[in-house]
């Protein structure tokens, strides 16, 4: 068996298909959740720093231009989610050569994609903000910053791409040490570009840029030095067009899933920028508590995505059903305890990002996460069906969940918002109401689910 030999050249790897459920879970899921907060403080430090020592404007514009590329990246992001899906199937098969394909056959897809997504970053970046409706205050700083942070979409794509790699055979926690250097270097010169050279916008972008190099550079040397089992040989490195069919299938629906969710993302950032600056900037900060906030669940969903689909392919399908029970528990009642305290918290954790003058965003940021946030749960059950639809060959469920969800976040954002009476606060209220339908929607379709795979027993 693969595991084997895998576990014995890596010494990380942590088989899904056996032992304790619950414990397996959360020993796979922490350094995961751990990676993704740590990630998260990327944006996080330029946020605080420049929001802290450069200005509203400058905060306002670091803050939208998270969102753009947020949005870009999801595209790399689905294509490795789904590469991983398919990878983690091989692993819990036992076929090692069938991963090695489709580590391979990957690759050079999601590489292409990223240099055309790298070009296109480019070449439509000022019609993008336009679009957007950047007011004309903050748009120069946006632009400024966006030009440098796009140079490191293809770094994003390395360490994203085998990160998935590592963590479709069990080894979640190889990625969260590179991260982890790369955000203290990040924060670092976060402070020696803004604070010491009065560099504002560009030097929190550089040091972003400059951060993910480090992690990119590391996870890749790791991958190919330390683990020649995952490293594919002469016979490998073919185009295999059946790998290929079977991960593009994947990757493509889940890239679909992940743009979709962050286009959506992006329509509501547009309406919120038509507020003004304030409101921007409120939002700006409270989209990352919001991140930091249910980050742990998504990621516990990603976990739940990868234990399913190994033992999918191990044809392990009642450990997958008491699996189901597990995660929900877990999910729900972990989610449950970070709305409660983003409830209560809601003002300390804006004034982390904003100076305690700036009443009109603190009020209106402290309005979101009160709105908001008291409802994790709804997205906490979200993130497990996504990764459970895709995981047992049904991604395309998982496509149809965020349409539904994003499509009813937009559409009552706009309606609401514009109505005077109400205004901003109907785009806060937009997004619990939109996880609720989707919930429900992922309801029904698991039940139909169970009884196709009971069907095929």
């Amino acid at each position: 068996m693969i595991y084997f030999a895998l576990s014995f050249k890596m010494g990380r790897i942590l088989n899904l298909t056996e032992g304790s459920i619950t414990g397996r879970l959360l020993r796979y899921t922490v350094p995961m959740m751990a990676g993704s907060l740590m990630q998260q403080c990327y944006n996080i430090a330029d946020t605080l720093i420049v929001g802290r020592f450069v200005g509203a404007g400058a905060l306002a514009a670091v803050g939208s231009s998270y969102t753009l590329m947020v949005f870009l990246v999801s595209v790399l992001l689905g294509l490795s989610m789904g590469s991983g899906t398919v990878m983690s199937m091989k692993f819990g098969a036992g076929d090692g050569s069938g991963l090695r394909r489709s580590l391979y056959a990957a690759f050079i897809l999601t590489a292409g994609v990223s240099v055309l997504l790298n070009a296109a970053a480019f070449i439509f970046m000022e019609r993008i903000m336009y679009l957007l409706q950047v007011p004309d205050d903050v748009f120069g700083l946006m632009e400024d910053y966006l030009e440098i942070i796009f140079c490191g979409i293809f770094l994003t794509f390395i360490y994203n791409f085998f990160a998935s790699v590592l963590r479709a055979v069990g080894d979640s926690l190889t990625p969260l040490w590179f991260l982890g250097g790369s955000v203290v270097l990040n924060i670092a010169l976060d402070l020696v570009f803004i604070l010491l050279f009065g560099m504002g916008v560009k030097g929190a972008a550089w040091a972003t840029v400059i951060s993910q190099g480090v992690s990119a550079a590391g996870v890749l040397v790791y991958v190919l030095v330390k683990c020649p089992d995952l490293r594919p040989r002469r016979e490998d490195m073919r185009m295999d067009m059946a790998a290929l069919k079977e991960i593009a299938s994947f990757s493509s629906l889940t890239c679909i899933q992940q743009s979709v969710m962050n286009l959506g993302i992006l329509a509501v950032q547009g309406i919120v920028n038509g507020f003004g600056t304030a409101v921007m900037a409120a939002f700006a900060a409270a989209v990352k508590i919001d991140s930091f906030a249910y980050m742990p669940v998504q990621e516990f969903g990603n976990a739940f995505s990868t234990f399913v689909a190994q033992n999918f392919g191990a044809g392990k399908k009642d450990r997958i059903r008491r699996g189901l029970v597990n995660a929900f528990a877990v999910s729900v009642l972990f989610s449950s305890v970070i709305s409660v305290s983003v409830f209560l918290l809601a003002r300390p954790l804006m004034l982390v990002f904003v100076q305690p003058d700036q009443t009109e965003i603190i009020r209106t940021g402290i309005q979101y996460l009160r709105i908001e946030g008291a409802f994790y749960p709804g997205i906490a059950v979200l993130f497990l069906f996504y990764g459970y639809f895709r995981a047992i060959r049904m991604p395309s469920v998982s496509v149809l969940l965020t349409v539904l969800s994003l499509g009813t976040r937009v559409v009552l954002s706009y309606w609401l918002s514009a109505v005077p009476a109400i205004g901003a606060v109907g785009i806060w209220w937009s997004i619990p109401i939109g996880w609720a339908i989707a919930d429900a929607a992922g309801f029904i379709a698991m039940r139909v689910c169970r009884g196709r795979m009971a069907a095929e027993r």
